[in-house]
């Protein structure tokens, strides 16, 4: 794998980023866009994940761009947000599409196949993608964020353009409570002062339900617990993932996968801090790669 970082001009300013990509460019593999946590950059993400999506390289032949936002924040989905990003009116949106566009001509990879994945903030930022630039994606994954309430959703009512997608979240996620609300729940106020964040925000089921729908999806999901039950990295107590799957023919899935007792953490390779709750070892990654096919041909 090569390691670089790198930078595109976007709307007058210079935006940058640390690329993984094979050693050869191979023509037609997919992209991935990464999306860091508020106050985080896509390198500092890359060491908080253990560098778990390094792999969608060697398994996939996957470019992975771990993008950095603006001081540390992306301008994403959320209405009540006084963040950098937002207050500077930074557009993110056009920074993913150029960052396509490069490496599209650098890298040889097919625009058809470009997946974004979002933490937390990221999250929030994907969750802009798929509102604002659907065609941009061939699916994504929203890990610890949740869709913004109708009264908080800075894009107000959208068309629905089905796209296949992967949520996971904590149970115990203390940050974005997986039963919905506001940002930090009872800590709200000492929340928003630390994030630049509030309003209100569906639950996690919500959330998946709500995706189904813009897909057109009218059954009800069925459930599953994944084949393992993992112990958490922080901590005696087990984890264990339940999928919550919303399927139907001829329209793109929907999936949530429920860390019971995770915190607000990216399941995998590498624990969180203590303070953010348990890390349950599920790979990440290697989910990712399983639902959306991520695979070398």
């Amino acid at each position: 794998m090569r390691i670089t970082r790198g930078g595109v001009d976007v709307a007058g300013r210079r935006r940058s980023y640390t690329l993984v990509a094979p050693p050869d460019a191979i023509p037609g593999g997919p992209l991935v866009l990464v999306f860091h946590g508020s106050g985080q950059s896509g390198g500092k993400f890359r060491a908080f994940s253990g560098g778990s999506f390094d792999s969608l390289v060697t398994a996939a032949g996957a470019v992975v761009a771990y993008l950095d936002g603006y001081k540390g924040q992306w301008n994403d989905a959320c209405a009540d947000s006084s963040v950098s990003a937002r207050v500077e009116d930074v557009d993110d949106v056009a920074f993913a599409t150029a960052m396509v566009g490069a490496l599209e001509g650098s890298h040889r990879i097919d625009r058809s196949k470009v997946q974004a994945v979002g933490f937390s903030n990221g999250g929030g930022m994907v969750i802009r993608l798929v509102h604002q630039e659907p065609g941009l994606l061939a699916g994504a994954t929203v890990i610890a964020a949740t869709q913004p309430a109708p009264e908080n959703f800075l894009l107000g009512a959208v068309p629905a353009a089905p796209l296949p997608m992967l949520l996971i979240h904590g149970t115990d996620d203390r940050l974005v409570p997986y039963g919905g609300g506001m940002i930090g729940g009872r800590m709200h106020r000492l929340a928003r002062w630390m994030f630049h964040t509030g309003g209100r925000f569906l639950s996690a089921p919500q959330t998946a339900a709500y995706f189904a729908a813009r897909n057109s999806i009218d059954r009800p999901p069925g459930t599953r617990k994944l084949p393992h039950s993992v112990r958490s990295h922080t901590g005696s107590r087990t984890t264990s993932v339940t999928a919550t799957d919303y399927r139907q023919a001829g329209t793109p899935p929907v999936s949530l996968y429920t860390v019971h007792a995770g915190g607000h953490t990216v399941p995998g390779v590498r624990p969180a801090p203590r303070v953010m709750g348990r890390t349950s070892s599920l790979n990440t990654a290697e989910a990712v790669a399983e639902f959306f096919g991520l695979v070398r041909r």
